[in-house]
């Protein structure tokens, strides 16, 4: 037995596999557990070609042995073992894969599925153990193997003995220091916990003995007794036939994986096959988790690769208008980087997106049309978040979400969608008149909701900051443009009644000029309009910027807030307006209270504050009397 040195520049290429690949080091023990699935895949492929292997896949076990009190842990298989040639060129040559080199050997073959790719899983071992020893025996062959290595130093191989083909992966495990605890993979629920994470779908079980407690024969109490068991399930859910899979099947899943106790809204069971096959379970909650909304929620789907966990959250796999989806996601087909703790940003990864933002869509979309109780409470949870995902990144996902949207309707009192509002709009109507504020109630009464109420034309109640965003972003819906009925001009009046209004504006020139001139800066402009009905004045914003954005940017960032300007207008056909007309020949200065009793009404009816309460109490007061 000589000491050999690994190939390649070995105590700089061992000390990256151990100390810069890997996240955490817990990942040994999937590493160790995938190769030895590789194994036994082997071992199955060639029985496909030779009948005399006489085994098939329910014969193949993996077996994990604890030893405390040496401080030993051992993953054993009985796959296809290795030759002293191969562990030469296995463990020997760092970053040198058996199992791709077996894969790209058997191309033609079909249904072939093996995890490793690298060649740098097994040296993960080295993260937690002082030294490593493999013992195999090849299949078909007489001798077996002993390959010893402590790390940097270089390897021995010598002749040993193994009765049945397959291989043994023995890890003497490091001491314990005051920053790490090695001993917690010698513990029993820690290993349970890690294939239960890592390797609970590998198609082979994993088996260790585990602590049970039964009771005592012809006597009281319990004892406790050590039996095998399997630690993992092998069989995905995702996996099986829809047909296979029952409601209370998915729900306990949903339950256990994703620990919400709240029966899921719904489920979407998919299976996809062409330029990237993949399977995926996905979940809408019935109910927002408590800290959706905070920087300590994590989006993103389980990524799995075979049937190994790979990533925790794969956020890339959700627009962040769906974040609230949970699920798992399994492919063959995406390139992972070496330690298969992460992803390469891939056309492949890219594609998985796409279908699985459609799938998310059509289920919502069904939802909404057959079974509206139930989107209602949906809704409820997670509108909020469509919406910020219509306005996000430039409405770059604005035609996936705008069919989702809900808003509350003035006419219908409910919420309606945008589809449903365009579908019921009255004859003639061109524009979607919505108007945002924070109560429903006291937008329904301003003029120019009621105006249009009058004319049949409903008005979409918009009550959270970002409603005011979304017409702005969609800026059409089935080509009817959106219209602030608080900021823009609702296109009611024919060329006829314009030229009317102009006239009349011309006519009260010098009450519009009075009234500018006595509010002075409180106003940027006093004109007449039509769209007041029976209200004799309305305050607009000057620009298009509605009050509510003025606002909302005082809250989001009162150093970059502006204010917006406030425009008058008066209905010259109402009683005090023209109260206020008679008083500017008969007492101007009576006149000059009327005008700032009218924009202090005004300003009241636009929920904006008034800057002098005190004085408009005391102009009431005087005119009371």
């Amino acid at each position: 037995m000589q000491k050999q040195q690994f190939k390649a520049e070995s105590a700089r290429l061992l000390d990256l596999m151990i100390n810069s690949i890997y996240t955490h080091k817990e990942i040994f023990l999937r590493e160790i557990i995938s190769n030895a699935s590789d194994a036994m895949d082997k071992l199955a492929y060639t029985a496909l070609t030779d009948e005399k292997v006489g085994m098939n896949r329910d014969d193949f076990a993996i077996t994990i042995t604890r030893d405390e009190a040496n401080r030993v842990l051992t993953v054993s298989d009985n796959g296809i073992g290795m030759n002293r040639a191969e562990m030469e060129e296995n463990l020997g040559t760092i970053a040198k894969s058996g199992s791709l080199g077996f894969k790209q050997a058997m191309e033609k073959q079909e249904d072939i599925d093996i995890i490793g790719q690298f060649g740098v899983g097994f040296y993960s071992a080295f993260m937690v153990a002082s030294s490593v020893t493999v013992i195999s025996k090849k299949y078909g062959e007489e001798k077996a193997w002993k390959w010893v290595s402590d790390g940097a130093d270089g390897y021995t191989i010598e002749e040993t003995v193994r009765e049945n083909p397959g291989t043994d992966v023995i890890m003497t495990l490091k001491a314990d220091t005051q920053e790490e605890n090695f001993s917690e993979f010698l513990e029993e629920y820690q290993i349970r916990q890690l294939v239960k994470k890592y390797s609970d779908y590998i198609r082979y079980p994993i088996r260790m003995e585990i602590s049970k407690s039964r009771k005592k024969e012809d006597e009281d109490g319990y004892e406790s007794y050590m039996e095998e068991d399997t630690l993992n399930s092998m069989v995905p859910l995702w996996q099986r036939a829809k047909k296979d899979v029952t409601e209370e099947e998915y729900d306990s899943f949903y339950r256990e994986r994703f620990f919400d106790f709240n029966k899921p809204l719904s489920v979407i069971h998919t299976s996809t096959e062409g330029s990237v096959s993949f399977k995926a379970l996905l979940y809408i909650p019935g109910k927002a988790p408590y800290d959706f909304y905070s920087r300590e929620f994590k989006p993103g789907l389980q990524l799995y690769c075979s049937g190994v966990l790979i990533m925790e959250n794969c956020e890339d796999l959700l627009p962040d208008h769906f974040r609230f989806v949970r699920g798992v996601v399994d492919s063959q087909d995406l390139s992972l980087n070496i330690s298969r703790e992460m992803l390469q940003h891939n056309r492949q990864l890219t594609l998985i997106a796409r279908n699985i933002e459609k799938k998310i869509k059509a289920e919502l979309k069904s939802i909404l049309e057959n079974q509206r109780e139930k989107y209602e409470q949906f809704y409820a949870a997670f509108g909020r978040q469509l919406k910020y995902g219509t306005v996000a990144d430039y409405g770059t996902h604005k035609d996936a979400t705008k069919d989702l949207l809900l808003f509350y309707s003035r006419k219908e009192q409910k919420l309606i969608s945008l589809k449903e509002y365009v579908d019921a709009m009255a004859e003639g109507q061109e524009k979607i008149y919505y108007i945002p504020g924070e109560s429903r109630e006291r937008m329904s009464k301003l003029p120019q909701v009621q105006t249009l109420h009058k004319k049949g034309y409903d008005v979409l109640l918009c009550t959270e900051d970002v409603d005011e965003f979304i017409p702005q972003t969609l800026q059409t819906y089935e080509e009817k443009s959106f219209c602030n009925a608080a900021s823009e001009d609702l296109g009611l009046q024919t060329e006829e009644e314009k030229k009317e209004l102009e006239a009349k504006a011309e006519e009260y020139k010098g009450m519009l000029t009075f009234v500018k001139e006595t509010l002075g800066e409180q106003v940027k402009d006093v004109r007449l309009s039509a769209d007041l009905g029976s209200h004799p004045v309305a305050m607009v914003p000057e620009g298009g910027v509605s009050f509510e954005m003025e606002k909302y940017m005082k809250r989001a960032n009162p150093e970059f807030a502006f204010p917006v300007g406030r425009v008058l207008e008066l209905n010259a056909e109402h009683d005090a307006v023209k109260a206020l007309q008679n008083a500017m020949v008969s007492d101007p200065l009576l006149a000059k209270d009327y005008a700032q009793l009218l924009m202090y009404q005004a300003q009241l009816m636009a929920d904006l504050p008034i800057d002098d309460p005190v004085a408009y109490t005391e102009l009431v007061c005087k005119l009371m009397k």
